[in-house]
């Protein structure tokens, strides 16, 4: 395409962009995202594709791959639109049936239809899809329609508009105040004000200066920035062209982690698209102001999701965090300004531009504008991803939208904010969900990963999993986070493994409080939140396993055993057979007996005896 040489250019670029999309053709789109891509998705894709041109349709018809649903379980997912027919976990020897019946018939097929668990009702439309249904999507909103390596798509669907709006009308100091007044708070995890941060980067003195969009997403379970790059990387790339004007800043520098190869290669295209087009590089749309973006892979470290770690491994160096202030808004990158947002902050801002933050402020909490992603995960029905208002709450997340606990269990807790998070019970499912309520009880919103757990889930376990994760990935520069994560993981397993003393859940307390007071940065300075908070919350468990010597979830493997009961045992072989490390003796027709030195507490033996004798 001819590079766009001004913002009247653009604005007959997207009309022909407009006209060009054709609301009644039949348009099959299929989940090209990370989650559905491991169902099958590509080969589910290619099939339609040869099966439109076998078939002579391809004038009528339209194949499209977008970017995750969000409804990850389901996947591969397919829409047929305009009808907004919804096919989950379709397979390649559904693909034909689905051509003739609906896109050709214009029929459902009752067969593949998504069956709600809740009612047992089959849901033909997306959109009245309960996990659907029940979110409010805004960030979140052209993922599942829009083909993340086509500019054009992007255009057509106001793409780039908030980026000519900010440059062809308003000042940066105007783009700021916007974002002010909007409310919006970052979403990597502290939730500092966004254009306060904005404000205090171009009210630095030195040059050049640079912004950094944080896609080095580590925790465990979260997936919400590599699925919007994956689907949408334009908006967050509009959205750092924005915040690039509104600060005075040159280059800008998407981080990502190298685990994430669908997002670093869809927005490795989008990054040419846009250059090509003129929205990247000098004097955009015709006006004065010149930016340009490149991307870093990083290797994957924890640590580095920490802003001046981050700086650090764009430096060349170790990532290791440094002691602020200096803040990187003044002594950033190459000690010059920069200012840092993650993936879904940048993302908010053309939508603020677009719709003006007066409409933005309307949505949200006093406190906490806009919506949120959460990446649904753990002992809940329907996993994915999930965008809600700030404020909803933990049981309109779990319940409405995740349609509750599986095999009819209990909700016992959810751990919110990672592993630097901590453990949100059951008692507050009906707290509205924003920064400062959930900070309140002893958690972080993070950037918004949510594993639900139930009653079979042990928090002391819980608390010790979380722990070994940070004391694996802490970078070790400070002694507290390096030695005191340590310390706190030998108490947690002493305590799990049936060793452990009542005074230990006074030392994990008081180291707890220590680390999070001393340390250097932010991952040290959170890591104790889940331990303090799963004492905080379910002390008794603690005191069972250390008092009792018992795992009342029945999860850790050094306070129970498994044994045979002598006379339900009917010696078929079963547990002998499977036993994967030969614990089991016994003759056939006889009964069993397990060897307690070498049983690993598997469990195999209990799953696969048919007379209930391994108890």
């Amino acid at each position: 395409m001819e590079r766009l040489v001004s913002i009247g250019a653009f604005g007959k670029w997207q009309q022909e962009m407009k006209r060009a999309l054709n609301p009644k053709q039949k348009l099959i789109t299929i989940c090209g995202g990370t989650g559905c891509a491991a169902f099958g998705a590509p080969g589910v894709e290619q099939t339609f594709r040869d099966e439109v041109d076998r078939r002579s349709l391809s004038e009528s018809v339209s194949v499209k791959r977008t970017g995750c649903h969000g409804f990850c379980e389901k996947g591969p997912v397919v829409v047929i639109l305009p009808q907004g027919i919804f096919y989950p976990n379709v397979q390649i020897e559904d693909i034909g049936e689905i051509i003739d019946e609906t896109v050709i018939g214009n029929k459902t097929i009752e067969r593949l239809l998504y069956v709600d668990p809740a009612t047992g009702k089959r849901i033909a439309k997306d959109h009245e899809v309960p996990f659907y249904a029940r979110q409010q999507r805004a960030v979140f909103r052209l993922n599942s329609i829009l083909d993340p390596t086509d500019l054009g798509d992007y255009i057509a669907r106001d793409g780039y508009v908030a980026a000519a709006k900010a440059m062809g009308g308003m000042t940066p100091e105007d783009v700021i105040d916007e974002v002010i007044q909007a409310g919006l708070r970052g979403r990597g995890g502290a939730g500092f004000p966004t254009g306060r941060k904005w404000q205090f980067t171009r009210a630095a003195k030195a040059e050049p200066k640079y912004i950094i969009c944080n896609a080095d997403e580590g925790d465990p379970g979260a997936f919400m920035d590599r699925s919007l790059l994956e689907g949408n990387p334009h908006l967050v790339i509009e959205g750092m062209i924005i915040g690039a004007y509104a600060i005075g800043a040159a280059k800008g520098i998407i981080y990502v982690r190298s685990e994430y190869p669908l997002a670093v290669e869809n927005t490795i295209i989008a990054l040419a698209d846009a250059r090509e087009a003129g929205l990247l590089g000098e004097d955009i749309l015709g006006t004065e102001f010149g930016f340009d973006i490149t991307i870093h892979k990083g290797a994957g470290a924890f640590v580095c999701g920490e802003e001046t770690a981050l700086i650090a491994s764009l430096e060349d160096s170790r990532g290791m965090p440094r002691p602020r202030p200096p803040f990187p808004a003044v002594s950033g990158l190459f000690q010059k300004p920069t200012n840092i947002n993650n993936v879904e902050t940048w993302a908010n801002i053309p939508r603020i531009i677009e719709m003006g933050a007066a409409a933005y402020a309307k949505i949200g909490t006093e406190g906490s504008k806009g919506t949120k992603i959460f990446a649904l995960a753990g002992k809940v029905n329907n996993t994915g991803l999930v965008e809600v208002p700030m404020g909803a709450t933990l049981r309109q997340i779990v319940f409405d939208i995740g349609g509750g606990i599986p095999r009819g269990r209990e909700f016992k807790a959810a751990q919110m904010g990672g592993p630097s998070g901590g453990c949100v019970p059951a008692e507050y499912l009906d707290l509205p969900l924003d920064y400062d309520s959930v900070q309140r009880i002893g958690a972080i919103m993070g950037s918004g990963g949510l594993i639900v757990m139930d009653q079979a889930t042990c928090m002391v376990d819980i608390a010790r999993f979380f722990t070994e994760f940070v004391q694996k990935e802490s970078c070790g520069k400070c002694v507290p986070c390096r030695v005191g994560t340590r310390r706190m993981l030998e108490i947690l397993t002493c305590i799990t493994s049936g060793q452990g003393e009542l005074e230990d859940i006074d030392r994990l307390m008081r180291l707890g409080e220590m680390i999070q007071k001393t340390s250097l940065c932010g991952l040290g300075q959170t890591a104790p939140n889940p331990v303090l908070s799963t004492i905080r919350y379910f002390r008794d468990e603690y005191e069972a396993h250390i008092v009792e010597k018992r795992c009342p979830a029945k999860q850790c493997r050094g306070l129970f055993r498994y044994q045979i009961d002598l006379e339900a045992c009917k010696g078929c072989g079963l547990c002998l057979k499977n036993c994967p490390v030969g614990a089991i003796t016994g003759e056939k027709k006889a009964a069993h007996v397990i060897d307690q030195e070498k049983c690993t507490q598997c469990g195999i033996c209990l799953d696969k005896c048919p007379f209930a004798a391994v108890v």
